[in-house]
């Protein structure tokens, strides 16, 4: 198959899996085979594409014009492609998640639950492949639309307020701003096709200009969760923690940090921005969201809150990072999608695994955890180190990379932050490990031992490969660096 068939086939694999799982929803073996057949199919795609991006190629798709000069297209290039390969690897240990979760909790709706999270990574994979930036608003919120069956699951009250909140907060920012911005983008730079360089490079805006649009971009991203639109990330925590992972590590968040990473590199320019100063605002929303989501997951009792409060913190990394236009932190900004997602995905799995087998939602309910649950306590430990920034985990990797493109922009408040926010999250994940393996049991807390192994091996794979991505990083970081426009 050349580049475009398997960007079709990338994109019609799991919609046509969602299908063959609905087929199969009054028989449930049968429905989670398909399931973990569509996850595998999607990553062979995915794989089959990967050597044509790094060797310079860039497969490209066009289905159809939608407007004149505008096409529903597909383009990959290295940041794309970076993307795809993590949300597409990490849907198969999902699924495999999902199956010890929905069955060990009775989940009701498993066929619905499964069929949305195959039409999810379809429109991930749109995102990931959009070759401008109309196709990548309509896949963006195609994937909102088809994750809110997924926060809403339960159906109780606490279910739907959870929704309106995930709703109103993604479909209000993306129809009040960023469509505004694209559709001034087409004004002013007469395309809407992804460039190196930015399509806005000598569109006659001025300074001024620039800088109001680049805010009605980065706040217009939902996704990214930005202060103050970020309530949607917590408030979707009413969902089963499969879901929650999905948002958090494989699509929705990083949805959003990779459409803020293309409209920086590819919409604006690194050089625009630099040279006109439009982003100087940037840096100081990001950081404050970084510190002000820390303290607030610091204060945060509730497992799953605290964890989500900490995705906001991460997610402004990548924000920070793209923000200093540094060749080498726009490289780290790109990696830290990776590294974060596998770390994330391991805190969250873990955090499942506990409720399933204890049904403790609670920090304060897990002294002595790590007696009953050892392999989930020590992933959980390996993820919180990685999200601390500790080696030789993944997280260490992207964010070294970021302390040395802030260092290399010469941003010291950068620097400050990044090193403060380091001691947060220390302090509000290793008291968790702490009191799981060094504190006595709480007296009443039941008998029980691990999760469901489905759920067990899940989370020790994601474990593994948070400390294995520093060492097989090759991949990775020459997509990383090929974003960036590093060595081309």
């Amino acid at each position: 198959m050349n580049g475009a068939q398997l960007i079709a086939a990338a994109l019609l694999v799991p919609a046509a899996g969602a299908a063959g799982i609905a087929l199969a929803g009054r028989r449930p073996n049968l429905r989670e085979s398909a399931t973990l057949a569509t996850a595998a199919t999607l990553l062979v795609c995915v794989l089959g594409l990967l050597p044509l991006v790094l060797a310079g190629e860039r497969p490209q798709l066009v289905l159809l014009e939608m407007l004149p000069g505008i096409t529903l297209g597909f383009r990959l290039e290295p940041l794309g492609m970076l993307f795809a390969l993590v949300a597409s690897s990490l849907w198969i240990v999902n699924s495999v998640y999902s199956i010890g979760y929905m069955r060990g909790n009775n989940e009701p709706q498993q066929t619905r639950f499964y069929v949305c999270f195959a039409l999810a990574l379809a429109a991930t994979m749109g995102i990931a492949f959009s070759a401008n930036l109309l196709t990548l608003y309509l896949f963006y919120e195609l994937l909102t639309l088809v994750t809110w069956p997924l926060v809403t699951h339960h159906g109780d009250g606490e279910a739907r307020a959870g929704g309106r909140t995930y709703l109103g907060f993604l479909l209000g920012t993306s129809i009040v701003l960023l469509l505004p911005a694209i559709i001034v983008t087409w004004a002013f730079a007469g395309t809407l096709d992804f460039a190196p360089g930015g399509i806005l490079r000598g569109a006659g805006l001025s300074n001024a200009a620039l800088g109001g649009l680049l805010a009605l971009y980065m706040f217009g991203i939902g996704k990214a969760a930005l202060m103050p639109f970020h309530r949607w990330l917590p408030a979707a925590m009413v969902a089963p923690t499969p879901v929650s992972a999905l948002l958090h590590a494989v699509a929705v968040v990083k949805a959003g940090v990779f459409t803020v990473l293309k409209v920086i590199v590819y919409v604006f320019g690194v050089e625009t921005l630099a040279e006109v100063r439009a982003a100087d605002w940037l840096p100081t929303v990001a950081g404050f969201t970084i510190i002000a989501a820390s303290v607030v997951a610091l204060r945060s009792d509730n497992l799953k809150r605290r964890l989500a409060y900490s995705t906001v913190s991460q997610l402004s990394y990548v924000v920070l990072a793209a923000s200093l236009l540094a060749p080498l932190s726009v490289a780290a900004a790109a990696l830290h999608i990776a590294t974060h997602a596998v770390g994330k995905i391991t805190l969250f799995f873990a955090a499942g695994a506990i409720y399933t087998a204890s049904h403790k939602t609670e920090v304060s309910q897990l002294d002595g955890i790590g007696r009953r649950m050892p392999w989930t306590m020590g992933a959980f430990a390996i993820g919180a180190l990685s999200l601390i920034g500790i080696p030789p985990t993944a997280g260490f990797l992207s964010k070294w990379m970021i302390f040395q493109g802030a260092a290399a922009a010469g941003h010291h408040a950068a620097l400050a932050v990044l090193a403060l926010s380091t001691l947060l999250n220390a302090a509000y994940f290793l008291p968790i490990v702490h009191a799981a393996f060094l504190r006595e049991p709480r007296a009443g807390g039941g008998v029980h031992g691990e999760a469901p192994k489905p759920m067990l091996a899940a989370l020790v794979l994601t474990a593994l490969a948070t400390l294995a991505l520093p060492f097989v990083a090759a991949v990775p970081l020459a997509l990383a660096r090929a974003a960036a426009g590093i060595g081309t």
